[in-house]
């Protein structure tokens, strides 16, 4: 099994090959390929360590669409007192599907 985590926009991710993951929003249009060199681990055969990143070591990703998360709705109330505020938030994400990692 082969795997690595990955810095993107200032989550660890664990990116396993040939799936698709939901990430913060990336302003690429969809089929676009990227890679991401933000290496902090890769395991192939053997297990690859970076202090903090891997120098040679990428992620080929291909972006699959852009869409919105659940809504997430934030309720203020203060009892007794008549205060009452509610907002919804929808975070933007994008799909991305891994196609190869290099090391």
């Amino acid at each position: 099994m082969e795997y690595a985590i990955v810095e993107i926009s200032g989550h660890q991710i664990w990116l396993e090959p040939n799936k698709h993951y939901a990430v913060n929003h990336v302003p690429l249009k969809v089929g676009t390929k990227l890679f991401l060199k933000r290496v902090l681990l890769v395991k192939k055969k053997n297990l690859f360590l970076g202090f903090p990143y891997l120098e040679n070591a990428r992620i080929e990703a291909t972006v699959l669409n852009h869409f919105e998360a659940k809504k997430v709705l934030v309720y203020k109330m203060k009892p007794k007192k008549k205060y009452r505020r509610k907002n919804g938030h929808r975070q933007k994400l994008t799909a991305l599907y891994i196609n190869n990692i290099i090391i």
